[in-house]
C-alpha cells in the first residue's frame, strides 16, 4: 500500500497541512500512521478530503461532513448521503433567495446612478 506524507497530501488535495492535522483531529480522516514522527495516511485518503472538501463547497458543516462519514459504507452511505442532501436543499434555497436580494439592491443602487449617500432616494425608501 502506498503512503502519503502530510505535505504530499495537503499539496495533491490543494489544502494547507494543518486543514489536513484538522480534519484528522475532528474524525473527518482516519488517525494518520506515524514513521519517525511524520504523518502517513494511505494514498486513497486523497479521495476522503477530495469529498470533504466538494462537501464544504456544497454548504455541509464539518459536522454533517462527519455523520456523513460515519455511515457504515456502500449502500449506508448511498442513503446517509441522500437524506443529508434532501435536508440542506430547502437552506441553500434559502441562501440562493437571500443572495439574489442582495444581488438586486446593489443592482437597484448602480441603476440609480446618483451615487450619493445623502441623497439616494434607495436609502430613503429603507427607512
Amino acid at each position: 500500500m502506498r503512503y502519503l506524507g502530510i505535505g504530499e497530501l495537503a499539496r495533491q488535495a490543494g489544502v494547507r497541512p494543518s486543514a489536513l492535522r484538522y480534519y484528522e483531529s475532528l474524525g473527518l480522516l482516519p488517525t494518520a500512521r506515524r514513521e519517525g514522527g511524520r504523518r502517513l495516511w494511505p494514498a486513497a485518503t486523497l479521495r476522503r478530503v477530495a469529498l470533504i472538501r466538494m462537501s464544504q463547497r456544497a454548504g455541509f458543516t464539518l459536522a454533517e461532513i462527519r455523520e456523513l462519514l460515519e455511515g457504515a459504507p456502500g449502500q449506508g452511505a448511498t442513503r446517509q448521503w441522500r437524506t443529508l442532501a434532501e435536508r440542506k436543499l430547502p437552506e441553500l434555497d434559502r441562501f440562493i433567495e437571500q443572495t439574489q436580494r442582495l444581488r438586486d439592491s446593489v443592482a437597484a443602487c448602480l441603476a440609480c446612478g446618483c451615487m450619493s449617500v445623502d441623497a439616494c432616494a434607495l436609502l430613503t425608501e429603507q427607512l
